[in-house]
């Protein structure tokens, strides 16, 4: 009897120890924004906005792409966008270079709506985000 608790126990412990650790991912997960590898990659300007000092807004993305597939991209205003489930990065002109900001996707979306038409308006009924438990 109690060898049936303790496997219980250990199967429990197991299962919350990865649902936590799940939950506290940084967004490097398989479909989240490469976090690690921006900051690795590219010089750290103000928390979430890093700096390509060299490179045009296109070429950083392609690179941030090329790493981590994007769910979706749009352009604009010289800018371009990538979305990671509930997140998305804009690369912006800068200085000659390029300004790389990590967002929450609604805020992002409406700071820059005019240039994601074919993208999902995160305030709309129908609007899942695109993290863990997409479409529930």
């Amino acid at each position: 009897m109690n060898s049936v608790r303790f496997v219980r126990g250990a199967v429990a412990a197991a299962l919350v120890t990865v649902l936590l650790s799940a939950c506290s991912s940084d967004g490097d997960g398989d479909d989240g924004v490469p976090r690690s590898w921006i900051r690795d990659t590219y010089t750290d300007s103000r928390g979430s906005r890093w700096l390509d000092k060299n490179s045009s807004p296109a070429r950083v993305a392609d690179a941030i792409h090329d790493h981590r597939k994007a769910l979706d991209r749009s352009s604009g205003g010289g800018k371009r966008f990538l979305r990671y489930g509930d997140d998305m990065v804009t690369v912006s002109p800068y200085r000659g270079g390029s300004m790389i900001e990590i967002e929450d996707y609604r805020n992002g979306y409406r700071r820059h709506q005019q240039h994601l038409v074919n993208w999902p308006n995160p305030n709309s009924q129908s609007y899942r985000g695109g993290g863990p438990g997409e479409g529930k």
